[in-house]
This record gives C-alpha cells, structure tokens and sequence, in this order.
C-alpha cells in the first residue's frame, strides 16, 4: 500500500475480500476438476463411474452454497454429467 491513509472499514473490507477471493476460488476449482474427473470415468467405464458422478454433485452442490458458483449452474452441471452417465450406460 502507498502512503495513502484509509479508514479501517476500508482496510477490514480488503481482507474480508482477499479472503473470500481465495475461498470461492478454490471452490470453483475443485468443481471443474470433480466435473472432468467424472466426464474421464464415465468414458473409461468401469466400477468408479457411479462414485466420480456423485462426488461431482456434491462438489457442485457445495460450490453453490459457498457462493462460488450459482445454483442454477450448480444443478445444470449435475444434470450434464447425469446425462451423460445415462448416455454411456444405455451405450
């Protein structure tokens, strides 16, 4: 920071943002990457399908809450994966 004095409001309200930068953040990141961890064993196939689809719901449902990303596009990422799982097993 410059030499600039700021009120102390100011000052809670940069940390408060740091903070809740680097929370969704990695809320965010842990979605996409629950999201491509299941697209991967819904194509290999196997045992582990069911599990990485699930794990991404939840992975998805928990960004949600935190605010990270929006519900609507919490439930529409769960609802791509399902299809897909659906798709491959009828495949």
């Amino acid at each position: 920071m410059a030499t600039k004095k700021k009120k102390r409001s100011s000052l809670k309200r940069i940390r408060q943002t740091t903070r809740r930068t680097s929370i969704k953040t990695i809320a965010t990141s842990a979605a996409r990457t629950a999201v491509k961890n299941a697209r991967k064993a819904i194509e290999q196939g196997g045992e582990a399908v069911q599990e990485a689809v699930a794990e991404a719901a939840s992975v998805l449902d928990r960004a949600a809450k935190r605010g990270a990303i929006h519900k609507n596009a919490a439930r529409r990422g769960r609802s791509r994966v399902a299809k897909r799982q659906n798709k491959a097993a009828k495949a």
